[in-house]
């Protein structure tokens, strides 16, 4: 718990300290820009579902990176989406070093951005270090990246999809898919069956 305290007390007081450069960002970092630290901090309460049948139109399993992008995409189309994932605090959540970004991987975080994806988005409310390799290289091998708070992270991706407009988010694990097979012997995948017994039936 000190040592938590301690590490946000200091992200505290990098954040005054430069509260008149925290205009960078993984999506915007320009090519000539030094590193800058950034903090903020939002909370959000959240509760188990209880129902047992949801009638939906797309079903995203995992809220890991690519279960959380899926989910706004599907969201960001029109259609009603359930993201299920087995724990509401672990939406989200990065490796042991939690850096989003790089030579390889920060052009896909501008290529998903330029799609309104929600990765950039989230980094930058939740990045404390921000930076561009390679500087003394040529433009090719150049590439943004930040390192995040790990905690704070999830928080604000949490917090993102928890308000994102036709995403409903629902804790439980996936147990069994339900199928209907036609008279004429086809399998059509209708939903999933959940641990709990919940049933999630898509209209398609």
């Amino acid at each position: 718990v000190l040592m938590k305290l301690s590490a946000s007390f200091s992200y505290l007081v990098m954040y005054f300290l430069t509260s008149r450069v925290t205009g960078y960002s993984i999506r915007n970092l320009p090519l000539t820009s030094k590193s800058s630290n950034r903090f903020s901090q939002k909370f959000l309460s959240a509760t188990k579902n209880s129902e047992q049948f949801i009638r939906t139109d797309v079903v995203v399993i995992g809220g890991g990176h690519a279960g959380c992008e899926a989910a706004a995409a599907a969201a960001r189309t029109g259609a009603q989406t359930v993201l299920l994932t087995q724990r509401l605090d672990s939406i989200g959540e990065m490796s042991c070093n939690p850096s989003i970004g790089g030579i390889g991987k920060g052009h896909l975080v501008r290529e998903i951005d330029a799609l309104d994806g929600i990765m950039g988005r989230v980094i930058d409310d939740s990045g404390i270090h921000f930076k561009m390799l390679n500087l003394k290289k040529g433009p090719a091998v150049r590439g943004p990246r930040a390192q995040a708070d790990r905690d704070l992270y999830k928080l604000e991706m949490k917090i993102l999809l928890q308000s994102y407009p036709n995403l409903r988010i629902v804790e439980g694990s996936a147990e069994d898919l339900i199928v209907d097979t036609s008279s004429d012997g086809k399998s059509i995948v209708q939903g999933l069956l959940t641990q709990s017994g919940m049933e999630i039936i898509t209209n398609r």
